[in-house]
């Protein structure tokens, strides 16, 4: 499981670097898109103040004492996302490959693909780095916390439940408790209001999305399953994750003619850097199988920006958004 996820965080973070963002809508001529919002994120009012010395639980079963949050290193572009979020970007002081939103932009890169350099983050003295469990290789998180440094390890995201424990996980190794249950708050109550405009079905059947990991320039083509990671934004946004209901129980697996046939998906979800890597929906529909699907022949296509698909944090509401809008909404009859 870790070694698979490692392998999707590092083809995103490559992708990341040099590319821009915003969800893209493909419609059935394989043009057009949607207007891309500002890859910003939107920062609690006020600015809260640590209480520290804090010890805290690490995901990987430490104990960590947190004397300091003056120099944040955080290493996914997601806990940069909610550290951010809580107020205190101005004390992140690097960032991984895949923080692409526009505040952390001009930070120093402290990984090379989805791996981290010790030297990279010493060098710049944090007194605080906050890493996901996939996050390696081990000897560099040996070597940050043999040199002193407090490291906590926040458990990688795979569905909406770990929006909660993952904003409070980080707000309280940050001391800030309070503005932690603020944006749980706040987050919630935005993902709560998207479901509510999501439409009865007029079949009464939920679409099936087969949730398509694709990087063309190295012939990497894989259908999500039940631990893709994507189910649950799926399902929360009215759908049937097809991959998983056809009984793909691992996270991802080659794609085939016959998986494909399986899952038979009235829409394909992509990230859009994975979609821009085959040349568009001219080019998925060329992938075996897929043209054979009914989202193939319909070339139903739904595209979420990389950075943020399944990031699970303070911006999940914006995905559940474009995902119940390209289903049910414009997207649906593009």
């Amino acid at each position: 499981m870790r070694t698979a996820l490692a392998a999707l965080a590092l083809a995103v973070g490559l992708v990341a670097t040099g590319c821009g963002s915003g969800d893209t809508a493909a419609k059935p001529d394989g043009g057009g898109s949607a207007a891309a919002p500002a890859d910003r994120v939107e920062p609690l009012a006020g600015k809260p103040a640590p209480k520290l010395p804090v010890t805290v639980p690490s995901a990987d079963g430490k104990q960590v004492t947190v004397a300091s949050a003056e120099r944040i290193v955080p290493l996914s572009g997601s806990l940069s996302e909610i550290v951010y979020t809580l107020g205190l970007g101005d004390r992140v002081v690097a960032r991984d490959v895949t923080a692409t939103f526009e505040q952390a932009a001009g930070l120093p890169v402290v990984t090379r693909g989805h791996d981290v350099s010790a030297e990279s983050v010493l060098s710049l003295r944090p007194t605080l780095v906050l890493a996901d469990t996939t996050t390696g290789p081990d000897e560099a998180v040996a070597q940050i916390r043999d040199a002193g440094v407090p490291l906590v390890t926040v458990e990688t995201a795979k569905g909406l439940a770990d929006v909660r424990t993952r904003i409070e996980a980080v707000a309280g190794a940050l001391g800030v408790p309070a503005a932690g249950a603020e944006l749980v708050e706040r987050t919630e109550s935005r993902i709560a209001a998207v479901q509510k405009t999501i439409p009865k079905p007029a079949d009464g059947k939920q679409p099936r999305v087969a949730f398509l990991y694709l990087r063309g320039s190295a012939s990497v083509y894989l259908i999500g399953g039940a631990d893709s990671g994507a189910s649950s934004l799926l399902e929360a946004a009215g759908a049937i994750d097809a991959g998983k209901e056809s009984g793909l129980t691992k996270d991802f697996t080659a794609i085939t003619s016959e998986a494909l046939a399986k899952a038979a998906p009235d829409a394909i979800l992509v990230m859009s850097k994975g979609l821009a890597s085959v040349d568009g929906v001219d080019g998925l529909v060329k992938i075996p199988g897929v043209a054979q699907t009914p989202a193939g022949m319909d070339r139903r296509v739904v595209s979420v920006d990389d950075g943020v698909l399944l990031n699970y944090g303070p911006r999940t509401d914006q995905v559940l958004a474009s995902l119940v809008d390209q289903l049910h909404g414009q997207g649906k009859d593009a």
